[in-house]
């Protein structure tokens, strides 16, 4: 069940008004499904996605719950492996779907008109203060070293750029991906499989990244 948005909705009132449609048009009709979820999960898939209120990897992939084990972050990033302490979200999140969920897949999903992307490419929240988006800036320097190389090809202003940009993102997380022993053990074994997929809003069209030649293409 599907509702309109309306601006001038009460932000919670509005969410309540959809658990109530979800309990009954989502949650009812499905006991059994949920019974078993309530037992324990066994995604197969983990989606890294982007934070954006635009791209849902549930409603993208069109799953059900229960199906895709779901990480989303400012662009969709991947931080290298490291041992130092500290809280690494990210990392802990795809150690346990790796490690002990064992999903078979890894996704990661970038998406256009990336605002994590586009802050990355023209460095606008450089120097910022923590707060004041400091956290942005420090998050999205992970993206710094395959800056340089889309700003000398397109330069850091128009939809060229920042689509670039937005698929160097996707191809960075993969390759941090794999600086993760547990990842490079079981995709060495075959036991998982890495993707890059990027979702264009305005067409809605999925594209696949072939790792071989570097380019994304449309999902058959």
């Amino acid at each position: 069940m599907s509702k309109a948005i309306d601006d001038d909705s009460p932000g919670l009132e509005y969410l309540l008004d959809g658990y109530r449609r979800f309990r009954d048009h989502g949650w009812q009709p499905e006991r059994e499904r949920w019974e078993t979820l309530s037992i324990g999960q066994q995604p197969k898939v983990m989606v890294i996605a982007c934070s954006d209120s635009r791209v849902d990897p549930s409603q993208i992939f069109d799953v059900n719950p229960g199906e895709i084990f779901v990480v989303r972050n400012v662009a969709a990033l991947v931080p290298p492996f490291e041992e130092t302490p500290g809280h690494h979200g990210v990392s802990a999140a795809l150690e346990f779907a790796v490690q002990f969920l064992r999903v078979s897949q890894i996704v990661v999903l970038g998406h256009a008109m990336c605002g994590g992307c586009q802050a990355a490419l023209t460095q606008s929240m450089l120097g910022c203060e923590p707060g004041r988006g400091g956290f942005v800036a420090d998050w999205i320097s992970l993206l710094d070293e395959a800056r340089e190389q889309v700003a000398a090809e397109h330069g850091t202003s128009g939809r060229p750029a920042e689509r670039a940009m937005e698929q160097a993102g996707v191809k960075v997380s993969l390759a941090n991906l794999r600086t993760f022993p547990c990842v490079q053990a079981k995709e060495g074994r075959g036991d998982l499989k890495l993707t890059g997929a990027f979702f264009a809003i305005s067409d809605g069209l999925l594209h696949l990244l072939d790792e071989e030649t570097g380019d994304f293409q449309p999902a058959a």
